[in-house]
This record gives C-alpha cells, sequence and structure tokens, in this order.
C-alpha cells in the first residue's frame, strides 16, 4: 500500500511564503508526473502546478510567477514553493503521484492533504 506523506501547510500572512512537501517511500515504479492541486472550501478541486519525469513544468494562470513545483527523483518527493501568498490561496493542498505500472497502465495516488491558511 503506497502512502504520500504532506507536509509544510500551515497559516501565513499575506505575501508569506510556505514550501510544501509530497514524499513517496513506498513507490517502486517509474513516476511520470506529479502533481499538486488544491481545494478551497466550497470550490471544486484545482490543479496548482505539475512537473513530468522530465522536469517540464506548468502552472495554473493564478499562481505562474509565485509558485515554483520541484521534484528530487532520487527521494520520490516534490515540493511546491509558495511566495507572496494571497486570501485566496487559502485551501486544502493535495499531491497526486502518477507511477507507471505498466506499457499501457498507471496508477494515481494522492496524500492527505495539508491545509494552508493565508490571514492576517
Amino acid at each position: 500500500q503506497v502512502q504520500l506523506v504532506e507536509s509544510g501547510g500551515g497559516l501565513v500572512q499575506p505575501g508569506g511564503s510556505l514550501r510544501l512537501s509530497c514524499a513517496a517511500p513506498g513507490i517502486t515504479f517509474r513516476i511520470n508526473f506529479m502533481e499538486w492541486h488544491r481545494q478551497a472550501p466550497g470550490k471544486t478541486r484545482e490543479l496548482v502546478a505539475a512537473i513530468t519525469s522530465g522536469g517540464s513544468t506548468s502552472y495554473a494562470d493564478s499562481v505562474k510567477g509565485r509558485f515554483t513545483i520541484s521534484r528530487d527523483n532520487a527521494k520520490n518527493t516534490v515540493y511546491l514553493q509558495m511566495n507572496s501568498l494571497k486570501p485566496e490561496d487559502t485551501a486544502v493542498y493535495y499531491c497526486n503521484v502518477n507511477v507507471r505500472t505498466s506499457i499501457f497502465a498507471s496508477v494515481d495516488y494522492w496524500g492527505q492533504g495539508t491545509q494552508v491558511t493565508v490571514s492576517s
């Protein structure tokens, strides 16, 4: 059973920074892409940032220039550096790791979520 371990959430003032981590210690197959999603109260879950196995990244327009996604393949860990945080960034943040299990199949694993609250 694969379990992702998220950490780094918390309460921060507007303009502040946080760094989220998501480790996948039990995965032995190849990891394809890794993502961060978030879900604010009363809203649907949205994709925030993604990074491929080759290191290509993509971001939601709302976080471009403020958030940076990175990964450490040796540690099976993905990070999300969040700068210039705004109250509208408040949400539960989830990591997703897509693992290739065969030539034609892959599986998504999700973290348990970590709360990020931006408030003065």
